[in-house]
């Protein structure tokens, strides 16, 4: 039996599921990690992310080309990221346009997406003791604050080094369901500048310093990737409850930047009504299909 086709189909699979990733780390509220496990490429992934290390270092430095490939899954990892890729570039000039001629619609469906993804978060720890409650109060307060601050009082962050810090921690979500890297950025204040920057990329209207500032925070992303897949390992594998109910409390807290409906009534918040409930039904159904692949990821993490 010849092996190509077989091979081209995989490949053909893994760049459909970076495509579908990259569109959900689009979305603030849903998890490109929730995604992979939806598809049944999460413990592969996250295999192949935590590998780049001094090993595979010393591999490329002694010039093992074809063992540092195969460490590492790079064939799996080229075609993923070429998939997510693009996803993104696909639905950011999309996104633009939504955030600016509808954003209490799309806040509306980002609450929805969020809210949910703070139920599934809630639903996955089993043992609720005083320090995961008090660790997940304590984030809803920290955050609520945080992010409260009135926009209009406050000057954006253009410093590249926070737009290379965001890059950094909104990378960090794509290895844990149920964190949205989107829904961080937007937290950050950067979530509408990197997509209107990605979409000017899209069209051509990319200026020199626009291209700067992506690269920056593809440096952030690609840093924070490496860097922290294997700190972010440890921690749920040996205090995966605490650290689950620290991020859901982040998130809950998070939710007041999102709000949709402002000062209006019932009737002008209807049709942001249903669509933040339908945004909460997409995550609740995502996290069923997910669950069929839950056993074989619980066992490789705590490898």
């Amino acid at each position: 039996m010849n092996p190509r086709p077989s091979l081209f189909r995989a490949k053909v699979g893994q760049l459909a599921a970076g495509l579908l990733m990259g569109i959900a780390d689009t979305i603030p509220g849903v998890s490109g990690g929730t995604v992979a496990m939806v598809l049944g490429i999460y413990d592969r992934l996250v295999t192949a992310i935590s590998r780049c290390d001094n090993t595979l270092a010393g591999l490329v430095f002694r010039r093992r080309w074809r063992e540092a490939a195969g460490r590492i899954d790079l064939g799996f990892l080229l075609a993923l990221g070429v998939g997510i890729g693009g996803g993104i570039l696909a639905l950011a000039s999309v996104m633009k346009v939504l955030l600016q001629d509808h954003p209490s619609e799309v806040n509306a469906v980002f609450f929805g997406l969020v809210a949910g993804s703070c139920l599934v978060v809630t639903r996955s720890i089993g043992n609720w003791n005083g320090l995961r409650v008090a660790g997940m109060l304590a984030a809803v307060v920290v955050t609520f604050l945080v992010v409260g601050v009135p926009s209009d009082t406050v000057e954006p962050v253009v410093s590249k080094w926070f737009v290379f810090f965001s890059g950094v921690i909104s990378i960090c979500a794509m290895i844990l369901p149920g964190v949205s890297g989107a829904f961080l950025l937007k937290v950050l204040g950067q979530y509408d500048r990197i997509i209107g920057l990605i979409s000017d990329v899209v069209h051509g209207q990319a200026t020199s310093e626009s291209l700067l500032i992506l690269a920056v925070f593809a440096s952030g992303c690609l840093v924070g990737l490496i860097g922290f897949s294997k700190l972010l390992r440890w921690l749920l594998a040996n205090f995966r409850e605490t650290t689950l109910a620290v991020l859901c409390g982040a998130m809950c807290g998070s939710l007041r930047v999102l709000w949709p409906f402002g000062n209006r009534g019932p009737e002008g918040g209807m049709i942001p009504a249903v669509l933040l409930a339908a945004g909460f039904v997409v995550v609740l159904v995502l996290d069923r299909l997910a669950s069929r692949n839950e056993p074989g990821h619980s066992e490789d993490r705590e490898e």
